[in-house]
């Protein structure tokens, strides 16, 4: 009897433990709730706003620079410029930059492209020097806009 007694005390031990690790601790769920992006449309316009955890910037190890005035190898004048892979293309052909407006947001925004020279866009025509723009991971917020691959 008293074998018997032990195996059920044992199985009773491992059940608890079982029961114990699906338990979800104090706090994670409230760090699995957030969603990794947010996409809302802008007011008045065909644009969206995408917003991205601290785990999805992290993730897609995203960066940013600036618009910047410099003068590039055709002009003797400074030009508004920005990282090459900051520009990206639609399916028209228009070329595109994502900007950030505040952290962790970012607002697609055309541009129109004087010349490209080596690793930096010339632009004709752009957000104001100073403007911070994705350099890179400006692919995964076009698919993050677009629902592409989701």
């Amino acid at each position: 009897m008293e074998y018997k007694n032990r195996w059920m005390a044992g199985a009773l031990v491992i059940t608890a433990l079982q029961l114990a690790a699906c338990q979800q601790r104090p706090g994670t769920a409230a760090k699995h709730a957030e969603s990794p992006a947010g996409v809302e449309r802008v007011a008045g316009t065909e644009l969206s706003r995408v917003t991205l955890s601290e785990m999805a910037i992290q993730r897609i190890a995203l960066k940013t620079d600036e618009v910047r005035e410099a003068k590039a190898s055709r002009s003797t004048t400074k030009q508004k410029v920005v990282p090459y892979s900051a520009l990206i293309y639609d399916a028209g052909g228009n070329t595109w930059i994502y900007t950030s407006p505040q952290p962790r947001t970012f607002v697609r925004q055309k541009v129109q492209v004087n010349y490209i020279d080596s690793n930096v866009v010339v632009l004709k025509d752009g957000p104001p020097a100073g403007t911070v723009v994705v350099s890179v991971g400006a692919a995964e917020l076009y698919g993050t806009e677009f629902k592409v691959g989701n």
